[in-house]
């Protein structure tokens, strides 16, 4: 890839938790912008997802606190409680518009968006970012049975990333998890501040992000 290209993250936090939580390892956050940053100038990284507002404590919180101080524009909102048809509590947070609406927004300003996502509600985004003339690879995985990755989506990308082959760069150092959080010296942290891993966040909090939520490819 040309080191001149003007390169934009959009992460649909909630399906790439689901998507390498299914592939079995934990996203290295820091080393994921680092990837990137590799790759051509990154103009924005941003990453969306829904917060529970009524919690006392939000498990996915420490993370979103990490990202905003070390290189990422959160873009979160209140999910929206309800009652599905069989009875069941249900919460849901979709993020798509604010993703979609970011995007275009910043079309003008990139040569190439970067999806972090399956969702196949995205294909009508892909098709309008390449009218306007930018490139879109779309990451997620076709490795699991069922495929985390709507076929509509993957096939409208200009280019496919299969997170499994990403893992190597991007993920969490199996060995690294006791030792220190993977945000640990970048200058910009809050002082003993930790980026938690979503594995963590689990056994820590006993809540996990979507926990009760919609999740759709």
């Amino acid at each position: 890839m040309s080191g001149q290209q003007r390169i934009a993250l959009f992460i649909d936090g909630a399906n790439l938790y689901a998507t390498t939580k299914t592939l079995g390892f934990d996203i290295d956050y820091k080393r994921l912008l680092k990837e990137f940053q590799g790759r051509g100038t990154l103009v924005r990284a941003f990453y969306y997802t829904a917060l529970v507002e009524d919690q006392e404590y939000s498990s996915i919180r420490p993370l979103i606190d990490w990202l905003d101080y070390n290189g990422y524009r959160v873009v979160t909102k209140p999910t929206k409680e309800f009652v599905d048809s069989a009875g069941r509590r249900k919460v849901k947070g979709n993020m798509d518009i604010e993703l979609a609406i970011d995007a275009l927004e910043l079309s003008p300003y990139i040569d190439h968006m970067i999806l972090f996502s399956g969702d196949g509600d995205f294909r009508s985004l892909v098709e309008a970012m390449q009218r306007r003339g930018v490139r879109v690879s779309v990451v997620s995985t076709i490795t699991t049975q069922p495929p985390m990755v709507a076929d509509e989506l993957r096939r409208q990308a200009d280019e496919f990333l299969d997170l499994s082959q990403l893992a190597s760069r991007i993920g969490r150092d199996p060995s690294d998890r006791q030792q220190r959080p993977s945000g640990e010296g970048n200058d910009r942290a809050r002082p003993q501040q930790q980026q938690p891993r979503h594995g963590a966040l689990e056994s820590r909090y006993g809540i996990r992000q979507g926990q009760d939520d919609e999740f759709d490819v």
